[in-house]
């Protein structure tokens, strides 16, 4: 088993404001490079919160120059970062669910969610999705929040090779216990591990329930954030196995 580090990053969002949001997803960047992990996933549109209501006025294109430091960063401490963001592939183009994959290496991948939440349509268009990234020796599919309620969706991840289901997601308390049995099933039943970013406070509206967490290949959790919080759930893979721990990410 080739060793892996991976983490979920649970943030907190400021509402809204783009500016605020990238220096505290750089800090969290920024430690999860000093806990040498590889793959870093941050909630449902991190960057700007869950704001259906400023959702069209904060859309980017996804190679927009406000996200270089961001991208320069990654690759200058060597995480790949999946940042939330509403986009538009073109000017004219509807406003999408973005899951943005930047690069270790300098590059920059495009997640859009497929599945939207029933009243999302009001901000939002359908995505496409977007193919497999390679982490190391691993392939990881990606998903945002709605996708995974769909069971076609991790099935198609599995079904593309992929060891690791990764999925930046706004969850209530109301619907944690369903929604982490979903994903825990899914570890379980196509033997792949799963990771789940939550929010890490109240956002758009929303109390998020936080207790974001990773889970092993057949279902075993790894680890989960006790509650709320800046926090990073980080999960180690070596021959041994998995093993997990959650990091306090402070402002620096």
């Amino acid at each position: 088993m080739t060793p892996l580090i991976i983490a979920a990053a649970q943030s907190i969002s400021i509402a809204g404001d783009l500016a605020a949001n990238i220096v505290w997803h750089q800090r969290f960047m920024q430690v999860a490079a000093e806990q040498g992990v590889q793959l870093l996933v941050f909630p449902e549109l991190s960057l700007t919160g869950y704001e259906r209501g400023l959702a069209a006025e904060l859309a980017i294109a996804p190679d927009a120059r406000v996200l270089q430091p961001l991208r320069d960063l990654a690759r200058e401490v060597g995480v790949t970062a999946v940042v939330g963001m509403p986009i538009r592939l073109s000017e004219d183009s509807p406003v999408l669910i973005g899951a943005l994959v930047l690069g270790a290496d300098g590059s920059l991948g495009i997640y859009s969610k497929q599945h939207l939440h029933p009243g999302e349509e009001v901000a939002f268009a359908p995505g496409t999705g977007g193919p497999t990234l390679t982490v190391g020796a691993d392939t990881v599919a990606l998903a945002v929040c709605a996708d995974f309620s769909h069971p076609s969706h991790a099935a198609a991840a599995a079904q593309q090779g992929a060891g690791l289901y990764a999925a930046g997601v706004l969850i209530t308390e109301n619907g944690y216990a369903p929604d982490t049995a979903l994903l825990q099933g899914y570890a379980s039943h196509h033997s792949m591990a799963v990771l789940m970013a939550n929010h890490g406070g109240a956002t758009g509206g929303w109390e998020s329930a936080g207790r974001s967490a990773i889970w092993a290949s057949g279902g075993s959790l790894i680890a989960a954030a006790p509650g709320t919080g800046n926090l990073m759930v980080v999960a180690r893979r070596d021959a041994e196995g998995w093993q997990g721990q959650i990091v306090t990410v402070e402002e620096a």
